[in-house]
């Protein structure tokens, strides 16, 4: 076995799994399975088969989602970067499938970082209604931010936040929250062996906690009716099926969905539950600071088997553990911007007087204060700026509440005063910045632009080496005859490059020469 797994977490799964834990331990001496997902924001299955550069086979839990051989490097391809797809360990597919997102619904992603997850949601959403993806790291959100602007989501923010100050912002508000808990790792193993390494120290009892908290805070933050979907990478079942038990016991308008074992999902194990409340086995005490069970009724218990898992001996991916918590009250109509504005505003005023303890906090709201309110004369003027570029270089008009944000200008699906006092790290869709009285458009603006909605458009030829010397950010002597522009504008300006009729990035072409406004930090190395 190439990886060395630590003797106690080996003892419990031998306890756990019984006759299957030969089957299962044999699973790590197989080679770990690559995938990637199909960004429908962008393009279409069919049309994808039609082009891809790799041999695809269907991963059965996501209709999007393919094998791919790993060696074949899908991050170095210029439909890579072009967001054709996402590059995404087959087993993390499944939490957002099982969310079962439709456009127009209020979706928050708790614990989005890196995005994956949060790119197949947007997916989903087909640019109607809003995604709020949320990581508590804010050195995560920047892996975040960049995988919603290159998969070319327009109704997204993106936040740096605990979930209760969430949950204070937005209560009752999504109809549909992901939970990708953090957890102790188990279930990766195979794939990063630094977490077998480390799996001693992160502790199953202090990650218990961790997601006994964000479980309920998402209890609150969830409308009527709505939806909550918990997966973790873990096969512990004080992570997995003592969670959801302790949350159903504590929420009874809950209740559990359960999985379809067609797709690949093993079910739940109550009787886990009870193999360590019995205590008899000595293998499944962890000394790792005491993680206990709550006491759980025989209901409660009993819906866990509704619960589902993927595992490395079953199926072609990592484990995971999914639960999906539907709420039993009658679904409730989208809230209004307005309706949300002054919910958040209420919730404000509680959060002003807790705030003034602590002097972090006093400088997060002042810098939040700047962003709220009406808009100044000079926001208005730039603002303006923005509308005339976009008359002049789009084929449409955007939708979305045009703020500024950090000197940029952000089409956004909230309001200022929805995110008044939220750590914010994308308000919406980046679409550019002014400087010196003129309208700098942003890579994200072009990231999510079809060639139709651009008035001049440069198709770059893939066999002829184009896309990549334009991707690594060369000049390149392009014909006036090349540039498609339509019949009111000249050839000159701003041009969206596409390749294969894909959106790259922004050039700028005058004279037979085409300028490059790939950004250098997005560059092909």
């Amino acid at each position: 076995m190439a990886v060395q797994l630590p003797v106690a977490f080996l003892n419990r799964m031998k306890a756990f799994l019984g006759d299957e834990y030969n089957d299962f331990l044999s699973s790590y001496d197989k080679p770990r399975y690559a995938g990637i997902r199909v960004n429908t924001l962008k393009i279409d299955e069919d049309a994808f088969r039609a082009i891809s550069p790799f041999e695809l086979r269907p991963i059965p839990w996501c209709e999007t989602g393919y094998y791919v051989d790993e060696g074949l490097k899908p991050g170095k391809h210029p439909y890579y970067h072009a967001g054709l797809y996402y590059i995404q360990e087959p087993s993390a597919m499944a939490p957002a499938e099982v969310l079962a997102v439709e456009p127009g619904d209020r979706v928050l992603d708790l614990c989005a970082a890196p995005g994956g997850k949060s790119t197949q949601i947007a997916a989903k959403l087909k640019g109607q209604g809003l995604l709020v993806t949320n990581d508590i790291s804010a050195e995560r959100t920047k892996a975040l931010a960049k995988n919603m602007e290159l998969y070319g989501v327009r109704n997204a923010v993106v936040l740096n936040e605990t979930p209760e100050r969430i949950a204070q912002a937005f209560p009752r508000f999504f109809n549909k929250i992901l939970i990708d808990a953090p957890c102790s790792g188990e279930g990766m193993f195979r794939k990063d062996e630094d977490m077998a390494r480390q799996w001693e120290r992160h502790s199953v009892a202090k990650c218990t906690l961790m997601q006994q908290d964000i479980l309920m805070t998402a209890a609150a933050l969830l409308s009527p009716g709505g939806r909550i979907v918990y997966s973790t990478c873990t096969f512990a079942p004080e992570e997995n099926e003592a969670r959801i038990a302790e949350f159903l016991e504590r929420n009874p308008d809950f209740e559990v969905i359960p999985l379809p074992e067609a797709s690949g999902f093993s079910p739940g194990r109550p009787d886990w539950l009870a193999l360590l409340e019995s205590g008899e086995n000595e293998a499944l005490n962890l000394d790792q600071g005491g993680a206990t069970l709550p006491g759980i009724s025989g209901e409660a218990s009993r819906q866990t088997a509704g619960c589902g898992r993927l595992w490395p001996h079953k199926v072609e991916g990592e484990g995971h553990f999914l639960a999906v918590l539907q709420h039993k009250g009658v679904p409730v109509p989208p809230m209004s911007s307005a309706q949300a504005g002054a919910s958040s505003a209420s919730c404000g005023q509680d959060r002003q007087t807790e705030e003034r303890s602590g002097k972090s906090r006093r400088q997060g709201r002042a810098e939040s204060a700047k962003h709220a309110g009406k808009k100044a004369p000079e926001e208005r003027e730039l603002l303006e700026i923005w509308r005339a570029f976009a008359a002049e270089q789009l084929s449409f008009s955007p939708t979305g509440e045009a703020l500024m944000f950090g000197g940029n200008v952000y089409l956004s699906p909230l309001t200022k005063q929805q995110l008044h006092g939220l750590k914010t790290v994308r308000p919406g869709w980046y679409v550019g910045t002014v400087k010196n009285g003129r309208f700098q458009p942003g890579h994200p603006l072009a990231a999510a632009l079809h060639p139709s909605e651009a008035v001049r458009v440069l198709d770059l030829s893939l066999p002829e080496g184009e896309a990549l010397r334009y991707l690594k950010g060369e000049t390149l002597e392009i014909p006036e005859s090349r540039i498609s522009h339509q019949p009111d504008t000249k050839p000159k300006g701003y041009v969206l490059i596409t390749v294969d009729g894909y959106a790259l990035g922004w050039g700028k072409w005058q004279d037979g020469l085409l300028k490059n406004e790939y950004p250098a930090g997005w560059r092909w190395i």
